[in-house]
């Protein structure tokens, strides 16, 4: 299965993300063999590094810990292909412009027959892989146009968290639909259902799938650390969302079909996308 991460936070922190756990996940003990990707966000642009190997084979996994990039939103993947080859054109994180930002997505779970969903076949921004998680991001920035149409003016919170809960409602009936979504402003997260690992095989799809800390939950210390990841920080308020719990305490399961909307390091908003669905 895929692994998600994201980290929100006030001021620009490093975040050390595949090191040991990560790594593993990526290769060493799960069967993410597909690829593997990290976007560190810098004003309206995003520095990513995506590689369509191993996590834990990669000589960029400790090079990009090595850099100790800063940043207040970060969205990282480990990638299991259930659609599409492994190739940089299927690895996550994606990116596309729009409104003079840049836009980023990743996916976690299986969309069956979005290529069937007649808005697909009229948009704008067109997938360069055959993933369906790709293809889920260019729909949402068609659905996003509506609110994004002047130059370098964002648009309210509430216009974008409308947009992004409605889109999430309508995945959902295709399939897992575990989402993380930034647009350089706000970091937006969508927990569903996932697969889990059971007694050598994988379980049916269920919550959560992702859970979330809160940074200003923790000790007062510059360095949060765990099996996987370090996250050092000017300031300590910061949020981070994962598929699985990365120690045993602090963390939140989210609630199947709970959309979160986090700016620098605060939830601003959260709803439900099971009552968006039966609006």
């Amino acid at each position: 299965m895929c692994e998600l991460f994201a980290m929100s936070s006030r001021t620009p922190s490093t975040v050390n993300y595949s090191l040991h756990e990560f790594s593993r996940h990526g290769g060493l003990i799960h069967d993410n063999k597909s690829g593997w990707g990290i976007a560190y966000f810098s004003d309206q642009d995003a520095f990513i590094i995506r590689e369509p190997l191993p996590a834990s084979d990669s000589p960029w996994v400790d090079f990009v810990a090595s850099q100790h990039l800063e940043s207040r939103y970060v969205i990282a993947h480990v990638r299991r292909a259930s659609r599409g080859e492994p190739a940089l054109r299927n690895t996550h994180p994606f990116r596309r412009a729009l409104g003079g930002r840049t836009h980023v997505f990743a996916h976690n779970g299986n969309l069956l027959g979005i290529h069937e969903i007649a808005a697909v076949r009229n948009l704008k921004r067109q997938p360069v892989g055959e993933t369906d998680s790709e293809l889920a991001f260019c729909l949402l920035l068609q659905r996003l146009d509506a609110v994004w149409d002047q130059p370098d003016v964002i648009p309210p919170l509430e216009a974008r968290m409308d947009l992004f809960t409605n889109f999430c409602s309508e995945m959902t009936a295709l399939g897992p639909a575990n989402f993380l979504y930034a647009d350089s402003d706000t970091l937006f997260v969508h927990g569903d259902r996932r697969v889990y690992e059971e007694n050598g095989g994988f379980s049916e799809p269920r919550a959560p799938g992702l859970s979330m800390r809160h940074r200003d939950s923790c000790a007062q210390r510059p360095k949060w650390a765990c099996d996987g990841l370090t996250v050092r920080h000017q300031d300590k308020r910061a949020v981070v969302f994962a598929s699985v719990p990365l120690e045993e305490h602090g963390w939140e399961a989210l609630p199947e079909g709970t959309a979160i909307a986090s700016q620098n390091g605060v939830e601003m908003l959260r709803r439900s996308t099971l009552e968006a669905g039966r609006a």
